[in-house]
Formats: structure tokens, sequence, C-alpha cells
């Protein structure tokens, strides 16, 4: 399990120490960062920096040789859905905390940040069921018992299959069919993945509003010098043995973390998708900040890039705001 607390016990620490500070920090401003579904036309008015270009007027800007965006109002909930990847090697934490505690925390507050205010809440879990059903439907719902519903199923137990790879795009391709109505959609991986999962995010990107929210731990960027150590593959089990103090062994696997970090932001940046990242050392009130800053910026993020430091630095203010949240053995 990635955290000993019930869900019942993590939900009320997390309502208390990160949904109750950002409620504040949020300072009544929660309709800005997400719209609904029911959009009425209210205005018209010159294109500035940053504004979407989707709601660009092409026939009024045609007409004037100015770009003009449509403004709406917004009088309808919003409907989002988690698309959980629960693979094994989301298990994988190198300190106190796995990226499936990562996961869980971040699921956690933004499900019940939206049902508090009457939106729903839905979910697709792959890699929790076995070869036979790989992807779980939680349907959308809304209340405090709709979220702890949605953390006791992250919390299944897998089943771990010798020889079977992680098909992100597998998961992809369900939220296409599954999901009919225009919603806001996080698909929350470490993106360790089978290659393919690139143009079904983008073809999900041009039907919903989607957040990409990518797991990792600092250990899968660098090895340190510990000497002969046992490694494991977390979805297939197979272990082998490496020896990390050969600093040739250590170069090699940095280059091909950086290999596939970079095929990573190449394949984020060709969907189109907004990109949030959290490490297994991450401070989650910090992180939710850098959302927030993120969906009011709409910053699309550059290949080869991170966040910008301003919204990669976490405020002193908020540094322990993980630690409250999880508490110490948390896993």
């Amino acid at each position: 399990m990635s955290d000993q607390a019930t869900p019942e016990q993590l939900l009320r620490r997390l309502e208390w120490t990160v949904l109750r500070r950002l409620d504040g920090l949020l300072q009544g401003d929660y309709r800005t960062l997400w719209r609904g579904t029911g959009l009425d036309l209210a205005d018209l008015r010159e294109y500035q920096h940053a504004d979407d270009v989707r709601h660009i007027d092409w026939n009024v800007t045609a007409r004037l040789q100015i770009p003009h965006v449509r403004q709406f109002t917004e009088d309808r909930e919003l409907t989002a859905w988690f698309l959980l990847d629960l693979t094994g090697s989301v298990d994988f934490g190198s300190d106190d905390r796995t990226k499936l505690a990562v996961s869980e925390g971040f699921v956690t507050v933004l499900a019940r940040l939206l049902t508090r205010h009457g939106n729903r809440v839905g979910a697709l879990l792959y890699g929790r069921q076995g070869p036979e059903r790989p992807i779980a439907v939680l349907p959308p719902g809304v209340g405090r018992p709709h979220v702890l519903g949605l953390l006791a199923r992250m919390r299944q137990p897998g089943v771990k299959q010798a020889g079977r790879e992680t098909v992100l795009a597998d998961l992809l391709r369900s939220a296409e069919t599954i999901i009919k109505r225009r919603s806001l959609v996080f698909v929350v991986s470490d993106f360790i993945s089978t290659p393919g999962w690139a143009d079904s995010l983008g073809r999900l990107a041009r039907r919903h509003e989607v957040l990409a929210v990518r797991l990792y731990d600092p250990l899968e960027m660098t090895l340190p010098d510990v000497g002969l150590v046992s490694i494991e593959d977390a979805e297939s089990g197979e272990q082998v043995f490496v020896d990390t103090h050969e600093p040739g062994f250590r170069e090699r696997f940095e280059a091909l973390a950086a290999e596939h970090e970079a095929t990573l932001r190449t394949n984020l940046a060709r969907a189109g998708v907004d990109t949030l990242e959290l490490a297994t050392n991450d401070d989650l009130l910090a992180a939710l900040l850098r959302f927030v800053a993120l969906r009011r910026q709409r910053l699309r993020v550059p290949v080869g890039t991170r966040m910008p430091a301003a919204l990669r630095t976490p405020p002193e203010r908020l540094s322990s705001a993980w630690e409250d949240t999880n508490g110490r053995g948390a896993r």
C-alpha cells in the first residue's frame, strides 16, 4: 500500500493540511480555474497574450483584421475524469514515498476540491484488474463518499504479470470511447510505457481539456554509487544484479534516462497538452499552486524544458505541507 492510513484518515488529513490552505490561497478565485461545458457567448474582445486560441472568432478576425476572442458565461457543471496509471512502476519510490502515494494525494485533493463545488468526478483505472479486464471504470459522481470510493479503488492490489508491458495508449483509447461529453481530463502516470501513446493523447486533447500529470522519482534519473545491488522490474518481477560502483554503468544508465526524458517531453509537446510534474520528494501544496499558475496562465511546456523556474520553486512557507499531509512512514 502507498499509505498506511485508511482512505478516510488520508482524506481528513488532506482536507485539513492542504485543502484548507488551498482555499485560502485561491481567495474565491475557484471559477477562473475551470469552465463548465454549458457556455453561452457573452461578448467579443481583442486577443491578448495567453488567451486560448480555440476561442478566436475567425469571422470577426477576418472582418476587422485584428484577432478577436469570444468570451463566454458558464452555467453548467463540470465533469472531470482521472485517467490513472496504476501499473507496477508507480509502486516505486526511492525514499519513504512512492509514485502511487503522490498520485493518491494529488487525485484526492483535486477530486475533493471539484466535488465540493458540485462538479462530478469519474475515473479510469489501468493496471489493477488483470489481463481479462485491464481497465476499470468509476462513473462520475459527487460528494465525499465518492472521493473515498475512488481512493479505495486506487489502493486495490495490483497483479504482476511476467512479460506484460504497460500500454498507456490502451487507457487513452478507452477514454476516447467512454468520455462522451467535453470534460476536464487528468492523465496521471509516470509515462513508462510502450511507444505510441502520444497520438492518442493528442486526439483526446482536441476533444477535451487535458492535463498530463507526470509522476517520477529522482532515482529514475541517476543512480548513486552503492555497490552491487539487485534491481527488480516493478511490472514483471524480473530481477538482475548490477554494480553501481562501475562508472561506465552509471553513465549508460543516465544516458538512457536522458534519452527517455527527451522523448517524453517531445511526445507531450506534440500532443499539445499542459504538463504538471510531480516528484516523490515534491511538496503537494506547492505543486498544486504550480497547477493553479499553469491554469491561470495557460502555459505550454516547450520541448526539452521543464516548468518555468518561478513555478517549479516551492514557496518556503509551504515547504512542510507534504510532510504534514503524509506523516512519517506513509507510503
